[in-house]
């Protein structure tokens, strides 16, 4: 491993797949796809909730509020792995490494706590519906989101300032394709079992809370729709909430299996494999998701689709 002389090095060398070189351009080629892609399906969910009249409702606030989140989320990692991937240069400077990973673990932190307030909308909408416009108000609507920001940004400042006081003694090789917390932890010298429990709590706070949260939610939202007497209802309430369910499974299952465990005991290329799939499955699938299973959207996108098309 390659030492320098501070215990804190100007720059990181991003190893990435040195060991398997094979990868790198079929990695290469599949973001440079795939990002575009994510960026193009946010963007037109966030065009058509902002310009058809009939998605201004709070299911599709937040659902914007998810699309910029995703786009903000790629964005932060994916154009550092295709300059690490596709360049024989992997540094990426000290600052640089700071400011990437203290934007990647805010949208993260922020896309947990969000995915939980859009299930406590869908909870209002289908359990207090006679309630729902009057408790989801505009002003609901903005503290509730302003408060996901919030914390998303207080779990990236604790974490990230702690990380970064670690000693690395000189180390200055990342076995990874972007900076990120447990790779930092796990290349630190001295004592850091505690700063890896730390991370374990917090992480259980920020993931777990939020899926129980989720979980009761959708409990409740489950007796609410057996009991619908219009089957028509049931099937609307039930596609509305699945595609957000699957979009709940696709965030925290991988989030789980990776921060939940001890830095020290994660594989070699866990944390690769993790950060290609929420840069790139994730943002890109997510608008899929939400528009091949809800009509409203699919009939807005359409809308939009023609409007373009006639007005040239």
């Amino acid at each position: 491993m390659t030492l320098v002389n501070e215990s804190h090095p100007k720059e990181f060398i991003l190893l990435g797949f040195a060991d398997r070189p094979w990868l790198e351009l079929p990695l290469f080629a599949l973001l440079l796809i795939t990002y575009p892609m994510a960026l193009l399906g946010n963007i037109a969910i966030i065009l058509v909730s902002r310009l058809d009249p009939r998605l201004h409702s709070p299911m599709y606030f937040f659902l914007t509020n998810l699309s910029f989140l995703d786009m903000c989320y790629t964005t932060s990692i994916v154009p550092l792995m295709l300059s690490c991937l596709g360049s024989s240069t992997k540094i990426i400077s000290y600052t640089a490494c700071v400011v990437q990973l203290y934007f990647y673990s805010t949208m993260g932190g922020s896309e947990s706590l969000l995915l939980a307030t859009m299930s406590f909308d869908r909870y209002v909408a289908i359990c207090r519906p006679l309630h729902y416009t009057l408790l989801m108000n505009q002003r609901t609507r903005l503290l509730l989101v302003s408060l996901v920001w919030l914390g998303g940004m207080a779990y990236s400042f604790s974490e990230v300032t702690v990380t970064f006081q670690l000693p690395l003694c000189g180390h200055n090789q990342l076995d990874h394709l972007v900076c990120e917390m447990p790779v930092l932890i796990k290349t630190a010298c001295g004592e850091k079992e505690a700063n890896e429990l730390a991370l374990s709590v917090v992480c259980v706070f920020l993931l777990a809370v939020p899926l129980c949260l989720i979980l009761a939610s959708y409990a409740y939202i489950g007796r609410a729709i057996l009991k619908m007497k219009s089957s028509e209802g049931r099937k609307k309430a039930f596609g509305t909430c699945s595609s957000h369910l699957i979009v709940v499974l696709l965030f925290y299952g991988p989030a789980f299996s990776m921060y939940l465990q001890p830095p020290s005991s994660i594989s070699r290329d866990q944390p690769k494999f993790m950060a290609l799939f929420y840069g790139v499955v994730t943002p890109t699938l997510n608008p899929f998701i939400y528009t091949l299973r809800n009509k409203d959207v699919k009939g807005a996108l359409g809308s939009l689709v023609r409007g373009i098309f006639t007005s040239k």
